[in-house]
């Protein structure tokens, strides 16, 4: 079937209905709404589309289009929900389930009868998490189940006047929605609050004496003082104290009109910087947490007998200079444990992204950080492709791109959760990419597929990627199960009597490739190809990163990367 998907940003869940889809046999094209209904108009007359979806959709369809053409929106909301808000909601009331409802277009705001329906439970995450994990996979199910029912023919809507479906508007949740009364509010409300805007649009506050955005939270267990207090710092995150304890907070983003030249998401420490604000103390999180502590950080070490469990979750997937050197040196640290299996990654979410756009381009010099980041991710990189006396699985809880999935693909064996969306490319920002891409990539799924991935810039499945050989495993998993099934599989893996002759051949394989062509030669040519786009003024990658992190027009179809999903106001 011919479909023809409308989004306002060709976010994540949109990269997921696309590659899904396509996988199905269907053909699918793209058109983004941002660039007016006469680009839809057009998209609609050229593609001649069968059906029409919108995964996420900030304004309504042109009334020509839905009238002379079957539309689908995806709500996430239950049958009945209607409103541009409909997760924040949800987030807000402590709901313990919500649901995705795909619905025909109509003149009234998700008032049109219902094709599918799935329900999904929520956990206490952040909303952008919500929305890539349970929120996606019952969008994704429900719009398999919706494009079934139409090519069958035979399948009828329900109509949502319809007595078993309770309609309940929802109104723009505002801006004073979310403040935070620091001095009345439970560390548990200002997390939720916190949580339901940790992409966007993030929670306006004051901090010494200027408003700002505050983005994500996360509870501290130890820390304390007058509430509404800046006690310390961890990893470029800020903690700040409640009522009754204290939050972390990753991250900050002044106001466009503060007179900040970077009024954009950036480490809350960086933004601090900036600020008159008191200094405080760095307050280092151990790798290894002592049972009962609930502290936040991002990068943690576990040890299940003969495993290693090396976890890591960077906002938005991002990683900076600082925190790949900091990831960098945890993985030599676990290196040093007495295992035979190191599982890297396993947490719900993002795997990673690769270079932190957003760090660089509030630096200032955009290109000299660009290469200092560069170089820390292939440190890490080769510091897993050299490591011989152990096997290395990547565990992919979420999605990834540009060097993050080349991350991956350092590890012996890749296991990806299936709800995952994979972007094994860099064309889109203007780059060559590096991270040893030329050799692992190729390794995998040969010189052919490697350059049809990297020069079509596509979304990648994750039942494709395993297709392909991008991945090894399938972890059938919701997203907040993931981190217990890898680690049931680990424990089958490093139970394998097998295991010590696989590390052997490894060992082998690596020398033998070492002597047809040295990791440093893979390196020196990636990065010199790298090194003269970051040092060109007038290369593409410094308008379109540029464009990219402060959100102007680019004159994209799609984005140019997936690094974090614009879930603004509400989810639409």
């Amino acid at each position: 079937m011919d479909i023809l998907l409308v989004a306002s940003a060709f976010n994540s869940l949109c990269q997921r209905v696309y590659a899904e889809l396509s996988d199905e046999g269907h053909q699918v094209d793209v058109v983004l709404a941002s660039h007016g209904s006469e680009a839809i108009r057009t998209a609609v007359h050229e593609a001649r589309p069968e059906l029409i979806i919108a995964p996420m959709l900030k304004t309504a369809l042109p009334e020509d289009i839905w009238q002379e053409h079957t539309c689908l929106i995806v709500h996430p909301g239950p049958p009945g929900d209607r409103g541009p808000s409909s997760l924040d909601w949800a987030i807000a009331e402590g709901a313990s389930h919500w649901g995705v409802t795909v619905l025909q277009a109509e003149s009234a705001m998700d008032a049109g009868a219902v094709w599918a329906a799935e329900p999904f439970p929520v956990p206490p995450v952040g909303k952008s998490d919500l929305y890539r994990g349970e929120a996606s996979d019952a969008a994704s199910t429900a719009v398999r189940l919706a494009v079934r029912r139409y090519a069958d023919g035979s399948f009828k809507p329900q109509p949502q006047s319809d007595p078993a479906i309770r309609v309940v508007w929802r109104d723009f949740f505002r801006r004073e929605q979310r403040r935070i009364d620091w001095e009345n509010d439970t560390t548990q409300t200002v997390l939720r609050k916190l949580r339901g805007a940790d992409s966007q649009p993030g929670v306006l506050d004051e901090l010494c004496g200027q408003e700002v955005f505050l983005h994500g939270g996360h509870f501290e267990d130890r820390l304390h003082g007058h509430p509404g207090q800046l006690l310390a710092t961890r990893a470029g995150a800020v903690c700040r104290a409640t009522r009754d304890g204290s939050v972390w907070i990753p991250e900050l983003r002044p106001r466009k009109a503060s007179g900040d030249p970077a009024p954009f998401r950036r480490p809350a420490a960086s933004v601090l910087a900036s600020l008159p604000a008191p200094s405080l103390p760095e307050t280092a999180a151990p790798l290894e947490l002592a049972p009962g502590r609930t502290t936040w950080s991002d990068i943690r070490y576990r040890q299940h007998g003969d495993i290693g469990f090396l976890s890591f979750s960077f906002p938005g997937g991002a990683m900076s200079t600082g925190h790949c050197r900091r990831l960098l040196a945890a993985y030599r640290y676990a290196l040093t444990r007495p295992t035979s299996l190191l599982v890297l990654g396993g947490a719900r979410d993002f795997f990673s992204n690769g270079i932190h756009l957003n760090v660089i381009e509030a630096a200032a010099d955009p290109a000299g950080e660009s290469w200092s980041n560069l170089n820390a991710m292939d440190d890490l990189v080769e510091a897993v492709l050299r490591t011989t006396d152990r096997m290395v699985v990547a565990a992919l809880g979420g999605n990834a791109a540009a060097g993050g999935v080349m991350l991956a693909l350092a590890a012996d064996e890749v296991w990806c959760r299936t709800g995952a969306v994979l972007n094994p490319h860099y064309r889109r920002m203007g780059l060559y990419g590096s991270e040893f891409w030329t050799y692992t990539l190729p390794r995998r799924v040969g010189t052919d597929t490697a350059l049809q991935l990297t020069t079509e810039a596509l979304p990648v499945s994750a039942a494709r990627a395993a297709r392909i050989g991008l991945v090894d495993r399938l972890v059938e998993a919701p997203a907040q199960g993931f981190t217990a099934e890898t680690e049931r599989l680990a424990a089958e893996l490093a139970s394998d009597p097998d295991l010590p002759q696989r590390i052997a051949a490894k060992a082998a394989a690596r020398q033998a490739d070492e002597a047809r062509q040295p990791l440093a030669e893979y390196r020196r040519d990636e990065l010199a190809r790298m090194r003269a786009i970051f040092f060109d003024p007038q290369a593409p990658y410094h308008a379109l990163r540029s464009a990219f992190v402060r959100k102007l027009p680019n004159g994209e179809t799609r984005p140019l990367a997936p690094a974090g999903d614009q879930v603004a106001g509400g989810d639409r």
